[in-house]
């Protein structure tokens, strides 16, 4: 009996605040969809620092069989040359901390990176193996300005294929990529504002609609409790509604812009799969929920008291 008087409350609620339900979802939608994306883009950066390694590092790529640099003639680097390259980088002044990658690492890395999506392709890279990595060191320096040092030094020993700074490429794609999350965040929060003062007004509206049953449900010894599951239900209709419409938004985001385009032509990091978008997801719903819950209660103790 209280669930059918919920339920049918909540639905007359509803279909008497049409306008304001639609204008709360709408609100609730754009919010969480907007918080989506930055969790998303957040996740990317992630992954790109991971893939690419820290912005102040420079690399080294040791030589293998497939090595073109008079440094290599063709051959893998050998033990002593390994050798001499590591005490450069402990006594080289410019070098705050390294390590080493093998070509197993490496490989991983590409195939995080290189994920086929055709036939074809997969036919392709079934023909590389670790073998045809190469080792690597990753160099983090003290001062990211000077590293002419140590890239000059590194460049010219024997076993050291080539010296990369990713930096000055890096550089902006870090600027952009944690601009738009900001960006993203920042609206989002404004938008989270709306959203709760959206709350407030419906359940003031739908408070003042319902006085006349609110003041007999009191005389009739109904708790707070009681007479607040209906506008509960209401508002938490509506967040579902905005939820699942964001996460829509999420999963088509990652379906036809990641895995539509980015992943299929543009191998320079590794890109967010469908694990980050259904934790994005999951975040979002959690605070959809508690959006629409938290000023739901705190408002109907405030408008119920008839």
């Amino acid at each position: 009996m209280a669930l059918k008087y919920v339920f049918t409350e909540a639905g007359t609620g509803l279909r008497r605040n049409v306008s304001m339900s639609v204008a709360l979802i709408v609100t609730i939608f754009v919010s969480l969809t907007l918080v989506g994306m930055g969790l998303l883009l957040n996740s990317q950066a992630h992954k790109a620092e991971q893939s690419w390694g820290s912005k102040l590092q420079i690399t080294a790529f040791l030589c293998n069989q497939n090595s073109q640099s008079p440094n290599c003639n063709k051959t893998n680097v050998t033990a002593q040359q390994k050798s001499a390259i590591k005490q450069v980088l402990d006594t080289n002044p410019e070098v705050a901390s390294y390590y080493s990658q093998t070509k197993q690492q490496a490989y991983d890395t590409w195939k995080k990176v290189y994920a086929p999506t055709d036939s074809s392709q997969k036919q392709i890279y079934s023909t590389v193996t670790p073998s045809d990595m190469q080792e690597s060191y990753w160099i983090k320096l003290k001062d990211p300005q000077k590293f002419q040092g140590i890239e000059s030094q590194l460049s010219g020993m024997q076993g050291v294929d080539n010296v990369r700074d990713l930096r000055t490429v890096l550089k902006p794609i870090y600027f952009w990529m944690t601009t738009l999350r900001n960006a993203a965040i920042g609206i989002a929060a404004f938008l989270l504002v709306a959203a709760i003062l959206q709350v407030a007004n419906t359940i003031r509206l739908a408070a003042f609609a319902r006085r006349k049953e609110i003041g007999i449900m009191r005389l009739v010894g109904a708790s707070t409790l009681y007479i607040s599951l209906p506008f509960l239900m209401e508002t938490l209709v509506a967040a579902l509604i905005g939820i699942v419409l964001a996460g829509l938004t999420l999963s088509a985001f990652t379906y036809f812009v990641i895995y539509g385009k980015l992943r299929g032509s543009s191998r320079i990091t590794e890109w967010i799969d469908w694990h980050d978008t259904l934790a994005a997801f999951g975040e979002v719903t959690v605070l959809g929920i508690l959006l629409t819950l938290i000023p739901t209660l705190v408002m109907t103790r405030k408008y119920l008291k008839v």
